[in-house]
């Protein structure tokens, strides 16, 4: 199979990309697009990718599942949406949110909920319960832990 040398500068602008951090097929498939490749050029380039280890869906989403709850603290409905968005699959999304452990998890919305009630200067208990919950969905974390969590700080 012979490239042509947009291609091959594709391939290696890609290469080098994923050599520096972690990438997935939807996000490498839109840089070559824009690079001027077309689309059936740019599945040979990513084909070429994934067959040389390069892109690796599921490395890909366990880096960045672990990433996004260790580092931004995001809840497992923000990182799966994200995913969603990068047209990574629903049993890659689920296998790798499944591996977040759930002490860890209430803990870490613990300690963002800890942190976000002494900033507010809410006196009024029912709103100050309110911006604690609306603060915890922006960063994705679900109903029924939020309202436990937030009923033991509060107490």
């Amino acid at each position: 199979m012979s490239y042509n040398p947009l291609q091959n500068k594709g391939f290696f602008r890609a290469a080098a990309l994923c050599s520096k951090s972690e990438q997935n097929s939807f996000k490498i498939n839109n840089k070559l697009l824009t690079m001027g490749l077309s689309k059936k050029e740019a599945i040979q380039v990513l084909e070429r990718l994934k067959k040389e280890n390069f892109i690796d869906e599921s490395r890909y989403t366990e880096s960045f599942v672990r990433d996004k709850f260790k580092l931004n603290k995001w809840g497992k409905i923000k990182i799966a949406y994200q995913l969603r968005r990068e047209q990574i699959s629903e049993s890659l999304i689920e296998s790798y949110i499944c591996k977040i452990k759930q002490n860890e998890y209430r803990n870490t919305l613990l300690e963002l909920i800890m942190e976000k009630n002494e900033s507010l200067k809410e006196p009024d208990m029912y709103k100050r319960q309110a911006k604690l919950f609306r603060f915890a969905q922006n960063r994705g974390f679900e109903s029924e832990i939020i309202y436990s969590v937030t009923e033991e700080v509060l107490k």
